[in-house]
């Protein structure tokens, strides 16, 4: 499974995603390979992609892809993100 985790500038926030999914997804005993990525490279890196993780502000810029977008309201609630995360894997 694959995961992209998208900011405007890829460092930020989408590092701040990437390492809370890591955390959230072993704990839920779940394997995946994350990537963090900028919003202008999102079509590519996210081609092959079964999730997006990204803040409200990005859904819009993402478009059309066939990976489920999951919006992150708290970037630092892995809480929230592991509930999340959780349903989409169901």
């Amino acid at each position: 499974m694959k995961i992209v985790t998208i900011c405007g500038a890829g460092i930020g926030s989408s590092g701040v995603l990437k390492v809370n999914a890591e955390r959230a997804l072993r704990s839920l005993g779940f394997d995946a390979s994350i990537v963090a990525a900028d919003i202008s490279t999102v079509r590519t890196v996210a081609a092959d992609a079964q999730i997006i993780l990204t803040s409200a502000e990005f859904v819009e810029a993402i478009g059309k892809t066939n990976a489920d977008v999951i919006v992150v309201v708290n970037l630092f609630d892995t809480s929230e993100l592991k509930q999340k995360l959780n349903d989409a894997l169901g």
